[in-house]
């Protein structure tokens, strides 16, 4: 028995020890609750988003500082973060958006290029006729230079000799013509009167009646349209000062390209920005020969046309021969549009003159030549480097004569050689400098690299 209160007395100890630890436990928790503690920050959750602190939030009535908002709990719904537009956009759809704006860009500053040039047409025209001739003229300046002529006395002797021959053309054209009018007419009206009788005999069953009415339309179109016509008489004056104006600014720009056409080149060259001139330098001798050659081959296979469908229509009894075959070597310069014309001419001075049966022969010999010089002359004298598929021709022909008229149609054709020649050196040039510039792995054998021409051979050079 004298055992028993000791044991209670220290279970009653430790019952007061355990009391008072939770006592100094819920003391600690309220100074915790009053702010006179700090709490550790809770952990936060797995694929929650933290919550911010309200900044605006009100004080509590009793002055205590407000809340902030909870943390959501953790069985809330996780948020995926919302990724940059850019990388939302599909790889292609970006690559189409970058070319379309780039294209634009080009549309536009080609629209604007085509206004300018519009605006000064004559000013354009004129120097891309001096062009051309320069590339005519200008091997007989090298020539002379060779042999010892200095360089002014072989570009005054060239330019006179080219620009003589050439009014002597036009100047012959024009006589014949004034000497073979009054025949020339008397013939037409013979060859309609033939031709009338032709109608009214053919199996085509065309009446008296018919061919009036139509005589008649054509009069009372004529009659109709005589103010148009007298209006267009006027503006030819305008045209033809137009034209002597362009002729004199084109024999003066023929000029100095044949004298000084490496220097305006070279200084062309600065124009052209720092890392492309090296290209461009190289460029720019190859699309001058380019031109050489196109200009060149192009007179040659104009004159052979020339004489041949003119040796063949004076031979058959054609009238005013001479001038119809100058026309022909003129009209040549148009590829594809220009042959169809002349050699329309030719078959309808023929048909008019001299009957059916000498047209329809007119006409065999212009298919003839021409045959002739579409598979054989022409890939003989051109030759590889100004070969241009026969679809660029058409569609080249056409968007110059629609955009310029006759001069858009000669130009379109050299252009397109020209850029031709341009584009493949640029693309070979690349090429080569990113090779070049690229490290070659060890062990492995550098690729020889093709050595570029320098800037030589330009106009006047």
């Amino acid at each position: 028995m004298s055992r028993v209160p000791g044991w209670l007395g220290r279970v009653g100890a430790g019952i007061s020890k355990v009391g008072e630890r939770l006592d100094e436990r819920r003391a600690e928790a309220e100074r915790n609750e009053d702010g006179h503690g700090h709490l550790p920050p809770p952990a936060p959750a797995a694929h929650s988003v933290p919550a911010a602190p309200a900044k605006d939030a009100e004080p509590a009535p009793d002055g205590t500082p407000a809340e902030q908002v909870p943390a959501p709990p953790t069985y809330a719904p996780a948020i995926a973060p919302r990724p940059e537009p850019v990388v939302a956009v599909p790889w292609g759809l970006r690559v189409a958006a970058e070319a379309g704006w780039r294209l634009l860009v080009l549309a536009g500053a080609l629209w604007v290029l085509m206004k300018v040039i519009s605006s000064v047409q004559l000013v354009v025209f004129a120097f891309i006729a001096a062009l051309l001739i320069t590339a005519l003229l200008q091997p007989t300046v090298a020539r002379l230079r060779r042999h010892g002529v200095p360089r002014g006395l072989a570009t005054a002797l060239t330019a006179i000799l080219g620009f003589v021959i050439m009014g002597l053309v036009g100047w012959f054209v024009v006589w014949q013509v004034q000497e073979n009018i009054d025949t020339l007419s008397d013939q037409v009206q013979d060859g309609i009167d033939e031709l009338r009788k032709w109608l009214l005999n053919s199996p085509f069953h065309v009446t008296e009646d018919q061919i009036n009415d139509i005589a008649k339309s054509l009069r009372d179109a004529i009659g109709a349209n005589t103010d148009s016509i007298t209006s267009a008489g006027l503006e030819g004056v305008t045209v033809i000062v137009e034209a002597m104006t362009g002729i004199l600014l084109a024999m003066f720009s023929t000029l100095f390209l044949l004298y000084d056409g490496k220097r305006i080149w070279e200084w062309t060259l600065k124009l052209v920005p720092a890392q492309a001139r090296p290209g461009m330098a190289g460029a720019g001798p190859r699309a001058w020969r380019t031109l050489t050659a196109y200009v060149r081959g192009t007179v040659i296979v104009a004159l052979i046309d020339a004489i041949f469908i003119g040796l063949g229509i004076f031979f058959l009894g054609v009238p005013m021969a001479v001038p119809l075959a100058v026309f022909i070597f003129l009209f040549a310069f148009i590829p594809l549009v220009g042959a169809v014309v002349s050699g329309a001419l030719a078959v309808v001075v023929a048909l008019v003159t001299q009957g059916v049966f000498t047209a329809v022969m007119v006409l065999a010999v212009v298919l003839a030549v021409q045959q002739i010089e579409g598979h054989i002359l022409q890939p003989f004298i051109l030759g590889r480097a100004v070969r241009v598929h026969p679809l660029a021709v058409v569609l080249a022909v056409a968007t110059g004569s629609m955009v310029s008229g006759i001069g858009g149609a000669v130009v379109a054709v050299p252009l397109v050689a020209v850029t031709n020649t341009v584009v493949g050196y640029l693309r070979s040039w690349s090429q080569e400098a990113s090779l070049r510039q690229s490290p070659v792995p060890h062990g492995a054998t550098a690729t020889p690299v093709a050595p570029v021409d320098p800037p030589s051979g330009s106009a006047g050079s």
